[in-house]
């Protein structure tokens, strides 16, 4: 008898693990996912008229870490400004409350870049004045943070190429390369009008990056400036490819109204002539790129913009991702995730198959450039290949 049920117990756990096996398998093989989530992450009200500039990453320890630009009394570029972030620590569905990271009484404090690296140590750029650069890490999961370094003398290393009135790292997520490197984009402008506030235009882009964990960082080549080929390029975000190379997405106020790439081998140096996707519309709007591997296993790129081609004066409206499979060359999967207002967008790949996007739209009452950030959780069972 004591033998018997020893062997109807292990049969019936072998049946449940099989099952189980089976459940999992199912998932990764793109089968249904949980169910899609939508969380305000922040809002405009009382001292803040506009919340803009999303930046999202996904730490080591899996907390979710929202940046903004946090606009006082109006809506504007220019306006005065908190850097602004909000954490959460079970998947976007609660946030703490707003810790202003660094703030700026004479305009804008801004166009945050968060970094994670294999450390865990959290890295953020971004500028003031929009002709300062800062720098400032955080090793406790974005708890506390550094005092701000002024890594300024960065750009200064562009004026002989290029004598810059106006600078920006991102806008958005940077990366760490598999050799360890950090590296994000940055855009500036040789602003012809200087008063009462800076142009930003004609402008280029480039990239900064550190190669000993953000002690110090240097300056990479230009991308892309300002020609025939290419108008004004701008707020960009790079991507590394499985082979190691770095795929830079970059905006343009360029007449053909697509999204330009260029192609490195390191991030810094050798960036390949602009092309431009004739599959991803641009309404000359930032957007976010991210590597994610699909639901059954095949590395694949995911982009994110308002995607308002077929949409009469192509304003922002519908938010749509988009996959590729062969590094940016054709984007044959689309998903809509809003069809509503939207505007700037950043992505994070987090475990468990779920894609991330922090991203502008109006919620409540408010309209115009009045944003909220609203977090979108989804899978990559929509990536069927």
């Amino acid at each position: 008898m004591h033998m018997n049920r020893r062997i109807r117990i292990m049969t019936a756990m072998a049946v449940l693990g099989g099952m189980w096996f089976a459940s999992c398998s199912t998932l990764r093989q793109g089968a249904s996912a949980p169910a899609e989530e939508t969380h305000v992450v922040f809002e405009p009200g009382g001292l803040y008229a506009s919340m803009r500039i999303p930046a999202l990453v996904v730490t080591k320890k899996h907390s979710l870490l929202a940046f903004c630009e946090a606009r006082i009394g109006t809506a504007s570029d220019w306006a005065d400004m908190h850097l602004a972030l909000r954490r959460s620590t079970d998947e976007g569905k609660t946030w703490s409350e707003i810790h202003v990271l660094d703030s700026f009484k004479q305009g804008p404090v801004g166009n945050p870049v968060p970094i994670v690296d294999d450390r865990g140590t959290l890295h953020l750029l971004y500028q003031k004045d929009y002709k300062d650069a800062y720098y400032i890490s955080s090793a406790d999961d974005g708890l506390t943070w550094s005092k701000p370094k002024d890594i300024t003398a960065v750009y200064d290393r562009f004026k002989p190429e290029y004598n810059w009135k106006v600078l920006a790292p991102g806008p958005g997520h940077g990366i760490q390369l598999k050799n360890g490197r950090l590296l994000s984009a940055v855009w500036m402008a040789d602003s012809r009008k200087l008063t009462p506030r800076r142009s930003h235009h004609p402008s280029c882009m480039a990239t900064i990056y550190s190669d000993d964990y953000g002690k110090t960082w240097e300056r990479g080549a230009i991308v892309a400036d300002s020609s025939a080929t290419i108008s004004n390029p701008n707020e960009s975000q790079p991507v590394q490819l499985p082979d190691g190379k770095v795929l830079m997405s970059i905006r343009s106020p360029s007449a053909v109204k697509r999204r330009a790439f260029s192609v490195s081998a390191d991030g810094s140096t050798g960036w390949s002539t602009v092309r431009f996707a004739d599959e991803l519309f641009d309404p000359t709007c930032m957007a976010s790129i991210t590597a994610v591997t699909s639901a059954k296993g095949k590395p694949a790129l995911v982009f994110v913009n308002p995607d308002s081609k077929d949409i009469g004066k192509h304003p922002r409206k519908n938010l749509t991702a988009k996959a590729s499979f062969d590094n940016g060359l054709t984007w044959p999967v689309t998903k809509v995730l809003d069809p509503g207002a939207a505007g700037y967008s950043d992505l994070a790949a987090g475990p468990g198959n779920i894609i991330y996007c922090l991203y502008e739209t109006n919620t409540k009452d408010n309209k115009g450039w009045n944003y909220s950030l609203v977090l979108k959780k989804f899978y990559t069972n929509w990536i069927n290949r």
